[in-house]
């Protein structure tokens, strides 16, 4: 029997662009809404559009956090985030004022617009990412990584041990962190079409080794 995904919902973004992903991959998931749903979670998603502030106090409206914690950081539950989502893990952002869950001990910051490098803020679009570690999310001998991004903020390099891969920006970002049974991406794979696919099934295989 297939483990089911939790997809944590804090009212926060809209999730049938996930749903959809996961539908076609034949992968069983539901809405993750109360701190019950979150306690019997296998895998969790979480996922996130919008500002940092309104994130957290949502996450902290829907009694979520300690759940969250109790799964992540002692039950050892694997769980992926999707562009907020990742800012989320972090101690903070420039973006706001409120603390983060803390999972990673740095902070997202924002981008630097730039007239001579033409580079707009926010950075949206196709971008590639640079892999640095393969097994995890990714496989040896798949062809070439390129998502799509929306964001203005972003995780520098934060440590070294703990970024899977990177994309460029006018800046070389952390575009896919992770530790232990933690793992976060900038961009958002639910519209990357079949590198999202592909990255979903890698995630939800390594979680069900795990």
């Amino acid at each position: 029997m297939k483990p089911r995904i939790t997809i944590v919902d804090y009212r926060i973004g809209n999730l049938g662009s996930i749903e959809n992903m996961l539908k076609k991959l034949e992968l069983n998931y539901c809405l993750g809404q109360t701190p019950g749903d979150i306690k019997k979670s296998e895998i969790l998603i979480l996922p996130g559009v919008g500002a940092f502030d309104q994130g957290i106090m949502n996450l902290h409206k829907f009694g979520l956090i300690d759940p969250l914690n109790e799964q992540i950081l002692h039950k050892k539950t694997p769980i992926l985030g999707l562009c907020l989502g990742m800012h989320l893990m972090t101690k903070g952002s420039e973006e706001g004022e409120k603390r983060g869950l803390g999972w990673f001990d740095t902070k997202a910051v924002r981008f630097q617009t730039d007239e001579k490098k033409r580079l707009k803020v926010p950075h949206m679009g196709w971008n590639d990412v640079n892999i640095r570690e393969y097994d995890h999310l990714f496989r040896q001998g798949e062809d070439e990584h390129c998502y799509y991004f929306v964001h203005t903020y972003y995780v520098p390099i934060f440590n070294e041990a703990l970024v899977l891969g990177t994309t460029w920006y006018g800046i070389e970002f952390a575009s896919v962190i992770y530790k232990d049974n933690i793992f976060g991406v900038q961009f958002h794979p639910e519209k990357s079409h079949h590198f999202g696919m592909r990255l979903f099934r890698n995630f939800c295989q390594w979680a069900c080794r795990a």
